[in-house]
């Protein structure tokens, strides 16, 4: 067929793919592969193209960093952590808070979900043992959990994107270009997100206690993560590194602490049981885009959506805010891991156009979708996972109750995280 026809076909499957993506959530990962294939099949992306297009790096990042939570989890040291900070605060309020903090370190450097399923059932049990309701702490964790994933390179799937994508490695998230990068524009929103909780909780004052601290039953595995984040540091400063090397790191530690289990215990079953806690769903779902974005990028669809943008306005100001915007909109209900994939090359080619450093538009996507997936229970799969561990314990969550706390923190945050970047970077 014709380019205009393969454009117009392209342009047909990718928004069915989308629709698919949001009407059919549990076999979204069949649903990007099956049209992965028929991208390839038409002639948008060459076959010799479809392997160099999936970007190895982030898959193994995000695989083996789920590996290492893994057995970071089954250590306790988390629970042991939480303890801790519950053991040094006066009364509910500052329990709920302190929680949702804590949380929001361990997503900064750990995947957005593992943290929920850390964190979340000691509010459980705090709240069990003083008999109130878990609803407001658990949505809290959840919340905190994902304006923290922004924060550096390994906090969450999209900011793994986007340093992929952008040639990001972990210290830019810090320092970049000699400015400050997105984990202090994330910490200015934590801490004015944190004055709305305690708003929100200002009437819990309940006193809490820990009657006995968690024992941990293994120090290894806290070792491994603190060494994931070390040694990606340090590979920050290799020149001429390989192009796989943080997923070499984060797997190579994953598989050393495998190895080791494996030797401490004589039992294999501990291979098993580690492989199911990596996401493979999520690791086809991200292949199949990669090989999608890498199809209408290459017939033209990436660029036009682009110049669409520019159609509407050439002032850099003007667009920075309607991606900001525009994510938190469009993240408040559906995954922002497609949007996210999706819309990196199109900043790419705005920034092109208009002549300009694309940091600004980057950053301002991250904020804007990354915090935008806080403003409904579905926007998020942190969310969805926190309200999960509630309905098990007997709660269901209305979508009202959930968007008391979410609305005013996520506004608080992405709002100052908005002004911030465009003071850094505009």
């Amino acid at each position: 067929m014709d380019s205009g026809t393969l454009k117009m076909v392209a342009l047909v499957l990718f928004a069915a793919t989308y629709l698919a993506l949001l009407a059919f959530p549990k076999i979204r990962a069949f649903i990007a592969a099956g049209s992965a294939a028929i991208f390839v099949i038409i002639g948008a992306l060459p076959v010799e193209d479809v392997i160099s297009t999936i970007d190895w790096n982030v898959l193994m990042m995000i695989a083996g960093t789920m590996g290492t939570v893994y057995l970071f989890i089954e250590s306790k040291m988390p629970a042991l952590m939480a303890d801790v900070i519950i053991d040094k605060v006066p009364n509910v309020k500052w329990a709920v808070i302190s929680l949702a903090l804590f949380a929001g370190i361990i997503s900064a450097f750990v995947d957005n979900v593992a943290t929920v399923l850390m964190v979340a059932p000691v509010a459980l049990n705090i709240s069990k043992k003083l008999g109130i309701s878990p609803v407001p702490s658990v949505i809290s964790i959840a919340i905190s959990s994902n304006l923290q994933g922004a924060a550096t390179l390994v906090g969450d799937t999209t900011s793994i994107l986007l340093g992929g994508h952008a040639g990001m490695d972990f210290l830019d998230f810090f320092v970049y270009n000699g400015r400050p990068g997105m984990f202090w524009v994330v910490q200015v929103g934590a801490i004015v997100s944190t004055f709305v909780l305690v708003v929100l909780f200002r009437k819990e004052n309940q006193p809490v206690s820990i009657d006995q601290r968690t024992v941990v039953t293994d120090y290894f595995p806290s070792v491994l993560l603190s060494g994931t984040v070390i040694l990606l540091i340090l590979a920050s400063f290799l020149p001429n590194k390989p192009a796989l090397i943080n997923g070499y790191i984060c797997m190579g530690l994953f598989l050393i602490g495998l190895i080791r289990d494996f030797i401490r215990t004589r039992d294999a079953s501990v291979f098993v049981r580690a492989v199911k806690e990596i996401d493979f769903f999520t690791l086809l779902l991200l292949a199949g885009l990669f090989v999608v974005i890498g199809g209408i990028t290459e017939v033209g669809i990436v660029d036009d959506i682009g110049q669409l943008f520019l159609k509407i306005t050439d002032n850099p100001f003007i667009i920075y805010t309607l991606l900001v915007w525009m994510s938190v909109i469009l993240s408040a209900f559906i995954d922002n891991i497609p949007y996210v994939a999706t819309m990196l090359p199109v900043v790419g080619t705005i920034s092109s156009s208009l002549g300009m450093d694309p940091t600004l538009f980057y950053f301002g996507l991250l904020a804007g979708a990354t915090l935008g997936g806080n403003l409904t229970p579905i926007g998020a799969s942190a969310n969805i996972t926190g309200l999960g561990i509630l309905r098990k314990d007997g709660y269901e969550v209305k979508a009202s109750t959930f968007m008391k706390i979410s609305v005013p923190f996520t506004l608080a945050a992405v709002t100052s995280g908005y002004i911030l970047l465009w003071l850094i970077w505009g």
